[in-house]
């Protein structure tokens, strides 16, 4: 590269014919032949299909939420209610002693239902009349050692956790999860609360929480009031009561003396265990509906705002309140309530949405175009969410505690109806088919305790979901316009992305692809910038970048397209080149260059020296060339060889 500082753009006539060599590696000398080919490759080829998630052929709970109610002799069976069929596959670890939601409470006849009579069952395990029999004695004496061995090793710093998540508001607690926002949120909202403190010991008297939780919502709040009417909405018809009374299963220190209270909760142990029982957690299923509601109102804290959800869930069991599929299944509950919600509050949610953006702007000085970066500006000390694969292998450990597979493993995904609603916000530029197969390509594999359940509840992984697509099966295409801001002109997706599919990039934002990809069908772009953050990002297939798309290459280490690399004119290529090898493309097919511009920018410092020669692309270039080369703060004279390109 011959140098002199200033910008220059070396123009370079567009060829009359495509040029396409065999790659072969090899040096940086000037090539002396230009031997033109006949023809560009077509693009890769159309699978034909497009992927989808049928709605299962069951009741959905998002038709049926209404029947989440106890006292109602219509909706007190396993057929009759809802919530109580969400978790039904915890029947096959205990049956319960009568199959109604019967714990403490009986309910008139009505409507040609038969009356209920309260229970006689006692809640204590070990004495009384029994709530129910142990189906699988293993896995339910796994889910009590679990909690034994989290209480009896508890630090005093999850002790106090455990106690604030218990005593205070879930929503108060939960907001923490807006990291860099949450002072922001809560002063917004207006949201308080008066548990501000660990009692010393064990006889402190109980208190509760005497804040307003989620805040002030109406005319009151004129700012972000329509953003707490939303959460206090979304607790319609949420109830965990009728699924705790039809299962009768007891908390875990009910089921042996070896789970060690938190001491300072001992005092909020009820005295009246036959209405007390541990399945399913309530806490978890508030907090996780709340979690859940506020990254969809926030998507920008979506990942970090649903790991916090569980992590409340967590601290239920280190609390001694609560066993591991006692919170399995409290967020089960939460994802199906807070999707029918949703749906029901439709025109609601969309009003809040808006009102919290515009509102934690104002707050935090930021607008549309720097809120997504403010919201993660936090560091370890002031967002403990914000290392991002310590939060993705906590939201994976939670979503099973380490409960094995006790069925198969590979039953074919499947998607609740409704449940696409919860990707809405974070994904505004898909369809709610697309959405609906970005779950399906995400979630967890079947075979685990309780999360089998027929809608698909139990298997969602909202966490990865939020990373995009887990798979391209068929035809993808994705269709992004900037001028709507946000997501809509520019993601990230970080899955490993697999599959015999074909990705197509059209409009004007940019997708990012940060996995460890093996997708083979390819990838074309035709409008929009598609770019590169890891060396595998394009997967296995042809590249293919038609008139008015771009790339962007921004690994740190070369990124490999192993079959064929086109690029028409009217598009560009951008190399960040770091100088370790980051930003430059090895092409192992094709190598078809007919024009289009050539961008270069030096990054991380870097800064190479006049005289130098900088290799750019591996593969066999020949006559190929730009219409454009373009080098950020060098006048640099681009280098075509048999073997590459360079400047």
């Amino acid at each position: 590269m011959f140098v002199s500082r200033s910008r220059f753009a070396l123009r370079v006539a567009a060829l009359s014919s495509a040029i396409v060599l065999t790659a072969c590696g090899g040096s940086d000398d000037v090539a002396s032949t230009n031997q033109p080919i006949a023809a560009v490759p077509a693009p890769p080829a159309d699978p034909g299909f497009v992927d989808s998630a049928p709605v299962p052929s069951v009741p959905a709970f998002v038709d049926n939420i209404a029947t989440n109610q106890r006292g109602d002799a219509r909706y007190a069976t396993l057929s009759t209610n809802a919530a109580v069929r969400v978790v039904s596959r915890f029947l096959d670890l205990w049956q319960p002693s009568t199959m109604l939601v019967d714990a403490g409470v009986s309910a008139p006849a009505n409507g040609g239902f038969p009356a209920v009579v309260a229970s006689a069952c006692s809640g204590l395990p070990a004495s009384g009349t029994p709530c129910g029999t142990i189906v699988n004695s293993s896995v339910l004496a796994a889910n009590v050692q679990y909690v034994v061995d989290a209480t009896t090793a508890r630090t005093q710093q999850q002790a106090d956790a455990a106690y604030f998540d218990d005593r205070r508001g879930k929503g108060y607690s939960v907001t923490d999860g807006m990291g860099p926002l949450t002072a922001a949120w809560r002063t917004a909202a207006q949201q308080t609360t008066s548990i501000t403190s660990v009692p010393p010991d064990a006889t402190t008297v109980l208190y509760n929480d005497s804040g307003n939780n989620v805040g002030v919502g109406g005319s009151a709040n004129a700012s972000f009031g329509k953003v707490v009417d939303l959460l206090n909405e979304m607790g319609n018809n949420a109830s965990t009561e009728p699924t705790k009374r039809f299962y009768k299963y007891a908390r875990p220190y009910r089921w042996s003396t070896s789970v060690v209270v938190a001491p300072s909760l001992v005092p909020a142990e009820s005295t009246t265990p036959a209405t007390d029982g541990g399945f399913i957690s309530g806490h978890e299923g508030e907090a996780m509906r709340d979690a859940m509601t506020m990254a969809w109102l926030v998507p920008e804290r979506f990942q970090e705002m649903v790991s916090r959800g569980l992590e409340l869930g967590e601290n239920r069991i280190f609390a001694g309140m609560h066993s591991p599929l006692d919170v399995i299944g409290g967020r089960m509950l939460a994802l199906a309530v807070s999707a029918a919600n949703l749906a029901t509050y439709a025109s609601d949610a969309q009003t809040a949405y808006g009102q919290a953006h515009q509102t934690l702007q104002q707050l935090t000085g930021t607008s549309d175009a720097t809120f997504a970066t403010f919201a993660h500006s936090g560091t370890a000390t002031t967002d403990r969410f914000a290392d991002y694969t310590a939060n993705k292998a906590a939201f994976l450990r939670r979503m099973t505690f380490g409960f094995a597979a006790i069925e198969s493993t590979d039953a074919p995904p499947v998607v609740p109806k409704g449940a696409e609603v919860l990707l809405q916000t974070r994904f505004p530029y898909l369809s709610a088919d697309q959405r609906r197969v970005v779950l399906k390509t995400t979630e967890m594999p079947s075979g685990y305790p309780v999360m089998d359940d027929a809608e698909g509840w139990g298997r969602l992984n909202l966490f990865a979901a939020a990373d995009g697509y887990g798979a391209f099966n068929g035809n993808v295409t994705v269709s992004m316009d900037a001028s709507k801001g946000g997501f809509n002109a520019a993601d990230l997706w970080r899955n490993d992305i697999a599959g015999a599919g074909k990705l197509t990039l059209q409009g004007t934002g940019m997708l990012t692809l940060a996995g460890k990809n093996s997708y083979t069908g390819g990838t074309q772009v035709s409008g929009g910038t598609l770019a590169a953050a890891s060396p595998t990002a394009f997967g296995t297939g042809d590249v293919y970048v038609g008139s008015g798309g771009s790339v962007k290459v921004a690994a740190s280490a070369p990124v490999t397209i192993a079959a064929r690399y086109t690029q028409l004119d009217n598009t560009t290529l951008e190399l960040d080149i770091d100088g370790n090898g980051g930003g430059r493309l090895r092409v192992g097919g094709a190598l078809s260059i007919a024009g289009g511009t050539l961008h270069v920018k030096f990054v991380n410092g870097y800064a190479p020296k006049a005289g130098d020669t900088i290799a750019l692309i591996d593969g066999a270039a020949g006559s190929a060339k730009f219409s454009a080369v373009t080098v950020d703060g060098f006048k640099a004279t681009p280098v075509y060889t048999g073997t590459g390109v360079g400047v």
